[in-house]
């Protein structure tokens, strides 16, 4: 397998299912576009899916954890040891996305890829320790190339197990404390602004706290930006291992033909650097939601993002993306189900 292995073919869109699910919303028994964004949901989905009537009932949730080395700058309102507590709150079924997860029937794959604090080895968590998470992007990378090729693999590979268990949706999500600040910083060096445009409160930060942050990504900024060339490098130097474990699975996604549905800002930041990686991978990507984070909104646009819900969600797990299924599965059950108008004895409308 190639070491650059992000960079293979993403699979085509099947142009013949897309053109057939656009003329059967056409002989539903409703007027054109009544549906609004649920007809485009269904006919891109046909189109993902090569078929005319799309389904997305079987579904795949990856969570991906790890810590952040730029806690220790005070970015974060959380301590590091909150990462591991909710890798057991998640495979205990407490977290919210365990909620979700169980209320959608979804497989639930966590993936520990390293802890600040040392973990035990829990039932249903599959423990990598690629480190005791990132090192601090203040003072230099954020981790080796080496961790971060082991960290995109357990992305793909958690597609890999998806596809092979038949699934016909990912989901990924994410836990790490301290991660918006790695977020944020990987989205200014992706959309070249800076720290102020994009920088939020996370978990709950005060003014004096997102002062600090802004500070704190402005200066590594500053420290990486004449060393980063490629996009690669900038996951290098400023990433996270849960986010180049998501950049992973959404290229992994693009290229075994499986539809993603993306998350919250985090996960969009992951996926837009996996645009930026193999710009194919851009149409394998749905999004849930615009989150109450500010960077969110920016990245979103940058990826011409029309998100499903705005809710003001800002919790992570892939929560969102949870919530926005069963729109997804209605938009599939409408186009699926619904008469046409030959075959409800309706008039259509005069030509």
């Amino acid at each position: 397998m190639s070491l650059h292995w992000w960079q293979n073919p993403c699979q085509p869109l099947d142009h013949v299912a897309r053109g057939k699910a656009q003329a059967r919303q056409l002989e539903l028994t409703k007027p054109a576009g009544a549906l609004g964004q649920l007809e485009q949901l269904a006919i891109q989905l046909a189109a993902l899916q090569g078929r005319q009537r799309p389904s997305v009932e079987r579904l795949w949730i990856g969570i991906f954890a790890a810590d952040h080395g730029v806690v220790a700058e005070g970015v974060s309102a959380y301590p590091q040891a909150v990462t591991g507590q909710m890798l057991r709150n998640f495979v205990g079924g407490g977290a919210a996305i365990s909620v979700l997860a169980k209320q959608l029937g979804a497989t639930l794959d966590v993936v520990d890829l390293g802890t600040a604090v040392p973990l035990e080895a829990l039932p249903g968590v599959r423990h990598l320790h690629i480190g005791a998470g990132t090192q601090n992007f203040l003072h230099g990378p954020a981790m080796t190339c080496a961790q971060a090729l082991i960290a995109l693999e357990a992305g793909r590979d958690s597609v890999a197990r998806a596809q092979q268990a038949g699934v016909e949706l990912f989901i990924g999500g994410e836990m790490g404390i301290g991660n918006t600040s790695t977020a944020t910083a990987l989205a200014c060096w992706l959309l070249g602004c800076p720290a102020a445009e994009l920088v939020g409160p996370g978990t709950g930060l005060d003014a004096p706290g997102l002062a600090r942050k802004t500070a704190v990504i402005d200066a590594a900024l500053a420290l990486h930006r004449p060393a980063i060339g490629e996009p690669i490098e900038a996951l290098v130097r400023l990433g996270g291992f849960e986010i180049a474990a998501l950049t992973g699975a959404y290229l992994a996604c693009a290229q075994r033909g499986l539809p993603a549905l993306v998350d919250g800002f985090i996960c969009s930041v992951a996926a837009l650097l996996a645009v930026r990686l193999n710009p194919a991978c851009r149409d394998w990507l749905l999004f849930a939601h615009r989150g109450a984070e500010p960077g969110h909104r920016r990245v979103l646009q940058a990826m011409q993002a029309e998100p499903l819900l705005d809710l003001g969600l800002r919790l992570g797990e892939g929560s969102g993306a949870a919530l926005a299924v069963p729109l997804l599965q209605l938009a599939c059950r409408l186009h699926n189900d619904m008469a046409t108008f030959a075959e409800a004895a309706v008039a259509e409308r005069p030509a």
